[in-house]
This record gives structure tokens, C-alpha cells and sequence, in this order.
């Protein structure tokens, strides 16, 4: 009896790692279950950037490798009213979380914002630690020629 509902448990884990965001599936090869997912997340408030986030996806596992990748890139209009709505803390603001594991373990994509830069910043990590590290990645949006772009005026 407890076979049969383990099974049933990791068998539901892996119809619920299918995602309509994904826009990659590619096997790590013939004897392993392993893939690398690859994502697309738009953020919600700044509508003008979409991130792409490679992570490795374990079928039948009760935990995925903390391992993963971001790269974000301006897809459409960033405007003032935009960088105006986003948390401008040194901790940014969590735009995206995807469980990894059963075991509390999950990935989450921060966004932060370089005020000094003009930068929006996208770190992906987990949120447990494996061999001694918290595995992360950061990609960087620059405002650079966008209309939320302001010129620094220098004092007088």
C-alpha cells in the first residue's frame, strides 16, 4: 500500500513540473532522468523584460538539483510609471518562485533595483543550501534607452 501511494505522490510531481511557461526540454541523456527546463517569466509590473531561466529538472525525484541559470533582456517598453511601481529596498522584491523539492526547498527570481545605474537586476536562487553554497545567477536589464531613462543632471 505505502509503494502504491509513493508512487502516486512522484508520479503527480511529475505532471505538475509540466509548465506552459517552458520553452525548452532538453535531456541530460539516455541513462539519466534528468532534463534542463528552460522558462520564460515575464515580470508582471515591469511588463517590458522577459527572463529565460534554465534549471534541471529531475523526473521521479522528491527533489530537484539547486543549479540554474537567468538571463533577462528588454522585450517591449519600460516606462517610468513602471521602475515608480517596483520595491526599491536593497532586498528588492520576490517576482517569481517555483518549488524544487517536497523538502522545503524552492527557486526564486528577485528583482532589485540600481538606482545610481539605471539597472534592474534579476537574481535567481534556491533557497537551500547545497554543498556548502546557495546556488544563485544574476542577469542585469539596463533602463539605458528606454523612456524610464532619466538623464542625471549635474549641480551647479
Amino acid at each position: 500500500m505505502f509503494k502504491k501511494i509513493a508512487l502516486m505522490m512522484v508520479f503527480s510531481l511529475g505532471l505538475t513540473a509540466c509548465d506552459n511557461n517552458e520553452v525548452g526540454d532538453v535531456s541530460l541523456g539516455l541513462f539519466t532522468l534528468k532534463d534542463i527546463k528552460i522558462e520564460n517569466l515575464k515580470d508582471d509590473v515591469v511588463t517590458g523584460v522577459t527572463c529565460h531561466i534554465a534549471s534541471i529538472e529531475a523526473d521521479f525525484s522528491l527533489a530537484d538539483p539547486s543549479d540554474s541559470s537567468i538571463s533577462c533582456r528588454q522585450t517591449g517598453d519600460i516606462t517610468p510609471e513602471m521602475i515608480a511601481n517596483i520595491d526599491k529596498s536593497k532586498s528588492g522584491e520576490v517576482v517569481f518562485r517555483k518549488s524544487k523539492s517536497i523538502f522545503f526547498k524552492s527557486m526564486k527570481v528577485r528583482r532589485i533595483y540600481d538606482s545610481e545605474n539605471q539597472t534592474l537586476l534579476y537574481l535567481s536562487y534556491t533557497t537551500k543550501e547545497t554543498d556548502g553554497s546557495f546556488k544563485h545567477s544574476l542577469s542585469t536589464v539596463p533602463l539605458w534607452g528606454t523612456k524610464a531613462y532619466s538623464a542625471k543632471v549635474e549641480p551647479n
